[in-house]
C-alpha cells in the first residue's frame, strides 16, 4: 500500500497529472459477493451459484458483481489519498467505468490511482478527477478502470 498525503486542498495542484498510490488488497469472497446479491436483489446465478458457475458459465466459477467491484473502490480510495484538512468528502460520481476483467469469488483487489485534474469550486473547495484502476491479483488486465470525481472541502 502507498498513500499520498497533503496537509491542505492547495497542495493537491501539484499533484495533477501524477500517481497517487496503491491500496492494500481486498479478498471478494463468495459471502461478500452473495450479501451483495441481496441488497441489490441481484441474484443472476453466475454470482450465488457455485456449483452451476463452475459447471456452465464461461468463468470457471462464481463471479463478483461489477458494481460490488466498483464499490469496493470507497475504503480503497481511502487508503490512496488523504488531506489532513478536509472535513468533508463526497462521491460526486463518474465519468466513466468499464469492467474489463471478471473478480472470481475469492479473488483480490486493489485501486492503483493518479490524480488526473483539480479544479476549484466556485463556493469553495476542490473537484478532483482520478484514473482509477481495479487490479485483480495475478490478472494482466485490470477488473475495473474508472473516472471518479469527487468532491473535498476544508
Amino acid at each position: 500500500m502507498s498513500t499520498t498525503r497533503v496537509a491542505t486542498l492547495a497542495d493537491l495542484k501539484p499533484l495533477a497529472g501524477k500517481p497517487l498510490g496503491t491500496s492494500s488488497w481486498i479478498e471478494v469472497p463468495q459471502e461478500r459477493i452473495s450479501t451483495f446479491a441481496d441488497a441489490t436483489d441481484d441474484h443472476q446465478w453466475i454470482h450465488v451459484d457455485p456449483e452451476r458457475a463452475r459447471a456452465e458459465s464461461p468463468f470457471g466459477g462464481p463471479i463478483a458483481h461489477g458494481y460490488l467491484t466498483l464499490a469496493l473502490i470507497i475504503p480503497m480510495w481511502a487508503e490512496v489519498l488523504a488531506v489532513d484538512s478536509v472535513t468533508m468528502a463526497v462521491n460526486y460520481g463518474l465519468n466513466k467505468v468499464r469492467f474489463t476483467s471478471p473478480v472470481p469469488a475469492g479473488g483480490r483487489v486493489r485501486l492503483n490511482a493518479a490524480l488526473k485534474k483539480v479544479e476549484d469550486l466556485p463556493k469553495g473547495g476542490v473537484q478532483l478527477t482520478v484514473d482509477g484502476k481495479i487490479e485483480l491479483e495475478g490478472a494482466e488486465r485490470p477488473a475495473v478502470v474508472a473516472e471518479p470525481v469527487y468532491r473535498f472541502f476544508e
